[in-house]
């Protein structure tokens, strides 16, 4: 073939021969021998320059021969051509620059032998030996020529043109050659003239390019010798590199901070202020790999020179105050910056660098034991501040993961991180507990340092109180928390002395009889307390606001440990009860719940009396009574609880605590009544479907008002819970259903989650559902604003979303849903056409603008169905008289819907049109009138639509109507439209639009080129209903693909267009 043609006539003869219809090739192709393809394949290339540097490639026949195919390859309009033909160009390329590097360094050696045999003395020069250094030398100058003539052919006939490929695969091959010969040839690359390009492909849009330009620098940048000769590029392209922090590819935006730490590292003073502030906020990101590597730049920029350099390291070590710089230093940027409010992201950001220095928990418990006058006196803010980062460290030491709202893509710990991580727990277990009393002694009294302080609790090995014989700090510690409790009403600390006693309460231990004996006398001291302000408050007349105070105060305490802790031997139940019927205190509600379910709990376990159980249920029912008559109370506090409360507990007591042969709880099984239904769905309406301005004003700080929407979303998620397990009606979800999309930014995932499930308990009934939804809110809007002009009022039109996401939920299977949406439309029909007219009046019935609505559900129907519902819908309209001439604009829309000759989507939730396609059964347009009455009626459907005959599913080849345009921008390969398999239906859809096609018209050169694909796509033939149900949705994740074209994509014009070619039309692959 070399021999017969020439180069241009074999890359056209290959293209002819080449299969287009495949889009594999061997550097694409999937399986795992084709994925070690492209390793076999540079590695041939190599060891081909390899075989022949001292030969063949300088012989100017073979190698000449074979850049000029890799050049006309790497032009051709196939891709699978220009791809591995640039690859097997650049990765030439690569290996000519290590022959071109080994060339150089040879002339350099023959250079100094010259020099050293000439300055030899008359008597000791050899004259042979400087002429074969000489002639050496020349035969090396030749060499040398001729490889920079050939990396010179490679680089402007292949890379120039094809570092802006259409493909990223072919761009980002590429920059990373070009990186390695910078690296390895820097005399003859490293220089402006090259590094412009890796500049330029920096603003790629696709993330691989970008992620190899980095690379590329990287390997640059990490070199003190290289960078002197950066400067101008860094000058050039150093905002771009700062802002790719920001790329919204994280591996990207990791890559560009460990970029910045070499040029950090290397070029001093380069990076400003600003540059480094804009970096800073990294740290808080919640990609752990991000977040790790702005750490570990925030740790040579700011702790690095004050912490290793200005102090040795053995200063370190010895001088206590050296040691407690880093801490000074990160409290400083933490509350200086006010980035985030919580150090632990921090602390997680600094642990890869600066592991050793946040394990210092020598130095850091020290610093908080510190007297205050001491020299380094910290603040209030910075002993909280300080006492986050010594939990945070602990935690991370102890647990070894991210906190919560870190990804990290790491599965679990190695076997030598998981050895550290239990030396590292036994070590600060055993600093710790004897210091722990003593912190706690010290912050008693303040809150916000004392709750974490008993949270580190959690992270010790508890057994060291046995094996380092430690009961005397146990017995400090347990003092402690009693004070503690008694000092203190916030939850935050109540939780954490619960918790933290319920950690130790473990009959295992050997100390376990002196913790429960510690429990016992905390409790009876809060019990006494609550026996004896109860008594006095039943005696007095009037309630007394200190007593009040006081006695909630207790109940609080004893709430917390209710919570944690089995306190049913104290029988807290009547008490507390007798209180509620006197006043209702917060706390007494929960102490009530909390000793149900420890009730339930001991009957549950063990073989319960029947006795026992229906005392058990008597509590449960009263207290539920209790709770229902607190839904009215004045104290929205009070209500919200008291709902809380009751969704838990008739969850708790629903038909589901029998499953699992658990059948004698039977007589526990609680089902709630219609009113107290009621009450709840009226609570929900109150509290939580409240618009923004019902909120109290916008005078609430951004922390408050998020606390609120949490709370309201946990009062839904209670509702939803007793919906979807069966204890309240299903009709009750449509108070939920209806402010769908009102609310759909705060709820609508909550919402959405709901619907899901309800339809896979019941699919009918949740259709129902829906439509008692939208007739709900059509009422609701009806009776506020009359039936005149209520189309055009903007709540219809968000009436009108509603309907159209309710008929999204029902997805594309249409076969599936088929009865269930046509009885929806004729429940509908009904409801619309369900009150008259007033008497003598000519305007339209009330309902009627229902019909819009029902509109949107249209899409969901089978042609054969749309004709059915069309005859009911005229025989259901002969009992209505309208004017001649005039029809109501509701059943037109509703008629337009229903159509059949409508191009609309039927199986596609975005209502993309289809191409017109040739109707292949059911009465055409004219004959509507004449089906029959037993058609009407027969809506009920048991069976599926006749299939029409099998046609295929592949676009038909067609006579070529004319080429296409030829690119014009230079280095683009691709025309704008690319070869691919047929598109689906949605997939057509897209283009088929007179709309679509008007917009595109006016991009330049594209108008012929769209008018002629849109005349071959008209002529598609109609696929079957099954076909389009089966196989368009799944042929529609199979073949879309981004569009491939050849524009510039440094230029942000880029067009992302898909449409089908004929084969005669294609260029590309």
């Amino acid at each position: 073939m070399f021999k017969k043609m020439s180069n241009s006539e074999i890359i056209q003869h290959l293209t002819e021969q080449f299969n287009e219809d495949s889009g594999d090739y061997p550097l694409t192709a999937p399986g795992p021998s084709w994925k070690k393809f492209q390793g076999s394949f540079c590695e041939f290339v190599k060891t081909l320059v390899s075989q022949c540097q001292y030969s063949l490639l300088f012989d100017g026949f073979p190698m000449d021969n074979l850049i000029s195919l890799l050049t006309g390859l790497s032009d051709s309009q196939v891709r699978a051509f220009r791809h591995t033909s640039t690859l097997a160009a650049m990765k030439l390329m690569t290996s000519l620059v290590g022959v071109a590097l080994q060339l150089s360094l040879h002339r350099d050696n023959n250079q100094r032998q010259y020099e050293a045999e000439r300055n030899k003395g008359p008597g000791q020069r050899a004259p042979e030996r400087l002429e074969n250094l000489m002639e050496t030398r020349k035969e090396l100058q030749e060499h040398q020529e001729e490889i920079e003539g050939m990396m010179n052919a490679l680089f402007r006939g292949v890379f120039v043109h094809r570092y802006r490929d259409v493909l990223p695969e072919i761009r980002a091959i590429c920059i990373e050659e070009i990186g390695s010969w910078m690296q390895s040839y820097s005399t003859s690359f490293l220089t402006d003239s090259y590094l412009k390009y890796i500049g330029w492909t920096l603003h790629d849009k696709h993330r691989e390019v970008r992620l190899k330009c980095l690379k590329a620098l990287k390997g640059l940048y990490s070199s003190r010798d290289l960078t002197t000769r950066l400067e101008l590029f860094t000058s050039r392209f150093k905002d771009r590199m700062v802002s790719m922090v920001m790329d919204r590819e994280y591996d990207v935006a990791v890559e560009a901070v460990r970029l910045l730490i070499l040029i950090l590292k290397n070029m001093e003073g380069v990076l400003t202020d600003a540059d480094c502030e804009s970096i800073y906020p990294v740290v808080y990101a919640s990609n752990r790999a991000l977040a790790s590597a702005a750490g570990e730049f925030l740790y040579w920029k700011l702790f690095y020179p004050e912490c290793e350099t200005k102090t040795g390291e053995r200063e370190r070590r010895r001088s206590p105050c050296a040691r407690r710089t880093f801490f000074h230093l990160l409290l400083s940027f933490f509350m200086e910056s006010e980035l985030h409010d919580h150090a632990t992201y921090l602390v997680d950001s600094l642990w890869d660098c600066a592991e050793s220095h946040l394990k210092d928990w020598e130095s850091l418990t020290s610093l908080l034991l510190e007297k205050d006058q001491s020299a380094y006196h910290l603040s209030d803010v910075q002993e909280s501040t300080l006492i986050e980062i010594l939990v945070s460290s602990v935690r991370q030491a102890s647990e070894g993961h991210p906190p919560v709202g870190r990804v990290t893509g790491r599965k679990g710990l190695t076997l030598k991180e998981r050895k550290i991580q239990a030396n590292d727990k036994v070590k600060l277990t055993e600093h710790l507990i004897p210091l722990l009393p003593q912190l706690l002694a010290k912050f008693s009294a303040d809150a916000e340092k004392v709750a974490p302080l008993l949270q580190l609790l959690t992270y010790f090995d508890l057994n060291i109180y046995c094996t380092r014989r430690l009961e005397k700090h146990l017995e400090l510690f347990l003092q402690q928390l009693q004070e503690v409790v008694v000092k203190h009403v916030e939850p935050t600390v109540l939780e954490a002395g619960a918790h933290a006693l319920y950690l130790l309460c473990n009959p295992e231990f050997t100390f376990f009889s002196r913790v429960d004996f510690a429990r016992s006398q905390l409790v009876d001291l809060l019990t006494d307390r609550f026996q004896q302000e109860l008594e006095e408050l039943l005696q007095s007349s009037l309630l007394d606001e200190d007593e009040v105070y006081s006695l909630a105060a207790t109940l609080k305490r004893l709430s917390a440990f209710h919570n944690a802790h089995d306190l049913t031997r104290w029988e807290l139940y009547e008490p507390c009860y007798r209180l509620l019927q006197r006043a209702v205190v917060l706390p007494a509600l929960s102490l009530v719940y909390f000793s149900i379910l420890w009730t339930l709990s001991h009957l549950s376990g063990s073989g319960a009396s029947q006795k026992q159980l229906l005392s058990l249920k008597g509590r449960m029912v009263a207290f539920c009574e209790l709770c229902q008559s607190c839904l009215s109370d004045v104290d929205p506090d009070i209500q919200e609880q008291a709902f809380v409360l009751l969704s838990d507990l008739l969850l708790v007591f629903s038909p589901q605590m029998i499953v699992g042969g658990r059948d004698f709880l039977r007589p526990l099984v609680f089902f709630p009544e219609a009113t107290l239904q009621s009450e709840l769905a009226s609570f929900l309406m109150d509290h939580v479907f409240i618009q923004p301005g019902e909120l109290g004003g916008h005078s609430q700080e951004d922390h408050l008002q998020i606390e609120q929407l949490h709370q309201r979303r946990r009062l839904l998620a209670g509702f939803c819970k007793l919906l979807l397990y069966g204890v309240l009606e299903m009709d009750a979800a449509s108070d939920v259903f209806k402010h769908y999309s009102r609310f759909y930014s705060d709820y609508g995932d909550i919402i959405k989650e709901t619907l899901t499930r309800a339809r896979q308990i019941d699919r009918s009934q949740c259709s129902r559902v829906l439509l008692l939804s939208l007739k709900q809110v059509y009422t609701e809007l009806l009776q506020e604003q009359g039936p005149e002009g209520l189309s055009e009022l903007p709540a219809f039109t968000e009436m009108r979303d509603l309907a159209r996401r309710f008929a999204l939920s029902f997805g594309p299977q249409q076969l599936q849903n088929r009865d269930l949406v046509v009885k929806l439309h004729k429940d509908g029909i009904k409801f619309s056409l369900s009150e008259p007219p007033p008497a003598g009046s000519s305007s339209q019935p009330p309902h009627l603008a229902f019909l819009e609505l029902l509109s949107e559900f249209s899409p969901r129907l089978l042609h054969k169905d749309k004709q059915l519902l069309l005859s009911y819908l005229e025989k259901s309209l002969q009992s209505f008289s309208q004017a001649p001439g005039q029809p109501w604009g509701p059943v037109t829309i509703y008629r337009h819907s229903l159509s059949p000759v409508e191009s609309t989507a039927e199986a596609s939730p975005r209502g993309y049109p289809h191409p017109k396609r040739r109707r292949l059964e059911g009465p055409s347009g004219q004959h509507r009138e004449d089906v029959s009455s037993s058609q009407e009626e027969s809506l009920q459907l048991n069976s599926v639509p006749a299939t029409p005959p099998l046609t295929s599913t592949a676009v038909k080849s067609r006579q070529p109507l004319g080429g296409l345009d030829k690119m014009e921008e230079e280095g683009a390969s691709e025309p704008h439209f690319t070869q691919g398999h047929p598109l689906s239906g949605t997939q057509r859809s897209r283009f088929s639009g007179p709309q679509h096609f008007q917009t595109l018209r006016n991009l330049p050169g594209l108008g012929n080129r769209l008018t002629r694909l849109s005349l071959m796509e008209e002529d598609e033939e109609e696929l079957d209903i099954q076909n389009e149900l089966s196989g368009e949705w799944q042929d529609m994740g199979k073949h879309s693909s981004p569009s491939e074209h050849g524009l510039d994509l440094l230029d942000s014009t880029e067009l992302n267009i898909e449409v089908s070619v004929p084969k005669t039309l294609r260029k590309v692959s």
